[in-house]
């Protein structure tokens, strides 16, 4: 049996001066959401660019949440196998 799920990302920037933050947070998963967070600020000797600073924000934002999801992937695999996670590719 086929089934089709959708897990929706959405990024949210908030930019205060010269510091950027980004939230990512990922819905339809059946325990909830979750959250990841990112920030960029610019270098005072650097040209002020806000494309830049948002691309950075959203991209730490998403490999936070990439991070926990895979933290929570091997917590699952631990609690249903009873071994530890010896090693787990992202």
């Amino acid at each position: 049996m086929t089934a089709t799920k959708t897990w929706n990302a959405e990024i949210s920037i908030t930019e205060t001066g010269g510091e950027v933050r980004a939230e990512a947070r990922l819905r339809g998963k059946e325990d909830g959401q979750m959250v990841g967070q990112g920030e960029a600020r610019c270098n005072p000797a650097d040209e002020n660019v806000p494309a830049i600073g948002d691309e950075l924000a959203v991209a730490r934002a998403m490999s936070d949440l990439s991070h926990q999801l895979v933290q929570r992937a091997a917590h699952d695999i631990e609690v249903h196998t009873a071994r530890p996670v010896e090693r787990l590719r992202a």
